[in-house]
């Protein structure tokens, strides 16, 4: 992964036909998606649950570009071996999720993968201040996690204050909750250069009607600019 501060748009699978995995992953990367966003949940860390190793593992083949796995899970440390071997290229643990993330950010960075930090909406930016060089993306939920369709929750400040303290670092800024062409150029004018959208990319469009995903993603990016 070369790093670069450009606007990246990382559709959620979440909210993509769960029995059309691998041709909907096609689909948004032939439409324009720069990342695929695999959200992880745990049914105990957030209320629901989703995609354990396995599913991650079968999704690899079908991602060309990034696959960029967000762990929604307690405990993290167990399972990075795991997640490596699916073929993670990102993957993202929550600040939250265990007394230890400085052992959980080099246990992943030694796995051979990038290492995402995500913050609830109620943590501070500063939680992260002696975590930076350990943390290849910092990932500020605008919801809080575990469902995907909410409504979006103001961290420009937050944002704003993280690139900051990042300077010329080269850490991505990633956005994940109700992200869409209204709310994402609020995200990226203060620093956010990764925005996860998972309905706004995916409503309205399938695997039959592509172009609509790609409309979709062109609205989002078109905003920001």
């Amino acid at each position: 992964m070369s790093f670069d501060r450009g606007v990246k748009i990382a559709p959620s699978i979440l909210s993509a036909d769960f029995a059309n995995f691998g041709q909907e992953i096609r689909a948004i990367e032939a439409q324009g998606a720069d990342w695929v966003h695999v959200d992880v949940m745990d049914g105990h860390f957030v209320p629901n649950l989703t995609f354990g190793p396995p599913a991650v593992k079968a999704f690899r083949p079908h991602v060309k570009t990034v696959m960029d796995v967000h762990l929604m899970i307690a405990p993290v440390d167990p399972y990075i071996d795991a997640y490596a071997d699916a073929g993670a290229d990102v993957l993202t643990a929550h600040l939250e999720a265990g007394p230890h993330i400085h052992r959980t950010l080099q246990a992943i960075r030694g796995a051979g993968m990038k290492a995402g930090l995500a913050l609830n909406p109620a943590t501070p930016a500063e939680a992260v201040a002696h975590l930076l060089d350990l943390t290849d993306l910092i990932c500020v939920m605008t919801v809080n996690p575990g469902f995907g369709g909410q409504k979006f929750i103001d961290m420009t400040a937050k944002i704003r204050a993280l690139r900051a303290m990042i300077g010329d670092r080269p850490i991505h800024i990633q956005v994940d909750g109700g992200v869409d062409p209204t709310t994402a150029p609020l995200v990226a004018a203060a620093g956010a250069d990764v925005l996860v959208a998972g309905s706004a990319v995916f409503r309205g469009g399938s695997v039959d009607s592509p172009e609509v995903y790609g409309a979709n993603i062109a609205a989002i990016r078109n905003a920001c600019s």
